[in-house]
């Protein structure tokens, strides 16, 4: 059992609302696939299907291990440390 995945937060709230990337939206050219949350600050970034994969640059500039789907319909979250998912 992963032990970043129990301290995240729980994720039976509903995703928010339309958010971008943060670092595709600030160069105004990018686009991106899919979209993260970080659970530790908040950080919103496009995932690994995305050109630049600013969800896990997050991870790997920050070192916050867990994030979590804000698509519509999704809860799960990924620990980038233990390579764990959890529905």
């Amino acid at each position: 059992m992963c032990a970043h995945l129990s301290a995240a937060p729980e994720v039976d709230q509903p995703a928010p609302g339309p958010t971008p990337c943060q670092e595709c939206a600030g160069d105004g050219r990018s686009t991106w696939a899919h979209l993260r949350m970080c659970l530790t600050c908040g950080h919103v970034g496009c995932c690994d299907s995305s050109p630049k994969r600013h969800a896990t640059g997050h991870y790997e500039a920050t070192g916050h291990p867990v994030m979590r789907s804000i698509e519509p319909g999704e809860t799960w979250r990924w620990c980038y440390v233990d390579l764990e998912l959890r529905a």
